[in-house]
């Protein structure tokens, strides 16, 4: 593995699946306080602008790609619609997500 691979941060939690309409409808799960400063930290060197930072996740075997959005002092994950349905979520269930920022 070459230190470009290497993520900037790998972590894994649990949280509850919520809807917010912004932009434009999504399900999310927030990033657990104890882990947004880790997150901020690694978003210094691997945000694209606007505070975005792009991620890889996995809920149970379902891996994809997505970009955390900055959401009053901590982070969100969107959850499209075809990731809650191929992992089998829904709104208000907790779950766990294993998540990676890399460089």
């Amino acid at each position: 593995m070459s230190a470009r691979d290497e993520p900037l941060l790998d972590i894994a939690f649990t949280g509850e699946v919520i809807y917010w309409r912004g932009p434009a409808p999504f399900h999310f799960v927030a990033i657990p306080d104890e882990h947004v400063g880790e997150v901020r930290h690694a978003a210094r060197i691997a945000s694209y602008g606007w505070g975005v930072v792009p991620v890889e996740a996995s809920i149970g075997d379902v891996d994809f790609r997505s970009s955390l959005f900055p959401r009053e002092g901590g982070y969100l994950l969107p959850l499209k619609n075809t990731v809650r349905a191929q992992a089998g979520v829904t709104l208000g269930e907790t779950i766990e997500v294993r998540m990676r920022i890399l460089a």
